[in-house]
């Protein structure tokens, strides 16, 4: 007989080997053949170093804003426009805090 952790692992075990299943059979069309895979969007690369100089050209503390702005902008790979604000165009950018959670990039 049985205990309810093997029934539970062979429950578990057959559960799995079903979704491997279906998903095996998703993926290849009725004459055998893998479907085209679905374009992937090709994200520009962002020069951080570039956004970061318009982003602090106004900044009292230029190095020390172009600093905390790289580090941010290598997270989250994108930089807001303009020299302050505009958040919204860059929700990753707002949402870096500092361990006294006040906002880490300029």
């Amino acid at each position: 007989m049985m205990s309810s952790t093997q029934v539970t692992l062979l429950a578990l075990a057959l559960l799995v080997s079903v979704i491997f299943l279906f998903h095996v059979t998703d993926a290849q069309k009725v004459d055998g053949s893998k479907e085209a895979a679905s374009p992937v969007p090709v994200i520009k690369p962002i020069d951080c170093g570039e956004a970061c100089a318009g982003r602090c050209k106004l900044s009292s503390r230029p190095n020390l804003c172009k600093r905390a702005c790289g580090s941010c902008c290598a997270k989250c790979s994108c930089v807001p426009p303009g020299t302050a604000g505009n958040y919204e165009a860059c929700p990753c950018y707002a949402s870096l805090t500092t361990h006294k959670f006040i906002r880490k990039c300029p």
